[in-house]
């Protein structure tokens, strides 16, 4: 009798385990770079829930991330800097349009070397080396971009501007002192060291609101696991973790 249910309960968890890693399953997030830590931290506390979940995490550009998406890259979810590129995955037809929300928003700023004797959007013209993210693939870039035009300060700029492949590369540059500073958002630049601080805050008025649409793909639609973890993005829990890291949240 002791031997029979024994038996019985191995072939039980037997049963259980193979349950439990077909339930189970990868993650692909596509997530803009400015969003690292805060990802971080909520993949992580998912993935000690859920055992059996694995992440597979791209943080960059989001452009970059779009045309990988575009390409054929598998993802699951993706969060971009600004609404443009989720409206080029949305017309693509490869993003969920019943899931597109918005996660958060941010400011822009600029931060630079200590000593900079700076205060406005209009004195940086006075500077020889600027870091930007590249208007092409990097949101950051954009917003900076936008606010030199509005400004009147983009023809000044022109042969002062460095490019970076996104945003955290654009800080790094200012925080080895490769350039006088960098026009990142607030959110990152409270992540820079003693080498770089914020000087500035760029006026609303010069560029559109900063806004993070996050969507699940065709493809993380049908992942449940994505589906799951999508829907954590959406909660309390994930405002708390973004606003201690400096995100605007609704």
């Amino acid at each position: 009798m002791k031997r029979l249910l024994f038996t019985g309960l191995t072939a039980l968890a037997a049963m259980l385990c193979q349950n439990t890693e077909l339930f189970a399953g990868d993650i692909n997030l596509f997530v803009a770079a400015s969003l690292k830590e805060v990802v971080n931290e909520l993949a992580d506390g998912y993935a000690k829930a859920h055992p059996g979940v694995t992440f597979k995490k791209n943080y960059g550009a989001s452009g970059a991330l779009a045309k990988q998406i575009e390409n054929g890259a598998p993802a699951d979810i993706f969060v971009s800097a600004n609404t443009e590129w989720m409206d080029y995955l949305k017309a693509q037809k490869l993003a969920d349009v019943k899931s597109i929300d918005t996660l958060a928003y941010n400011v822009l700023v600029f931060a630079g070397k200590p000593e900079l004797k700076i205060g406005s959007l209009q004195e940086v013209v006075k500077l020889e080396k600027i870091a930007i993210g590249s208007p092409k693939s990097v949101p950051a870039g954009e917003y900076a971009m936008e606010a030199f035009k509005k400004a009147g300060i983009d023809k000044q700029l022109e042969k002062k501007l460095v490019m970076a492949k996104d945003v955290r590369e654009c800080l790094m540059y200012a925080e080895r002192g490769e350039v006088d500073g960098a026009f990142v958002y607030a959110t990152d630049a409270r992540l820079a060291g003693r080498k770089a601080k914020i000087h500035f805050t760029v006026p609303q008025q010069y560029y559109p609101r900063i806004t993070y649409p996050m969507a699940l793909t065709v493809a993380g639609a049908k992942n449940r696991d994505a589906v799951a973890f999508y829907t954590v993005l959406t909660s309390a829990e994930a405002r708390s973790v973004l606003k201690k890291y400096g995100f605007v949240v609704r």
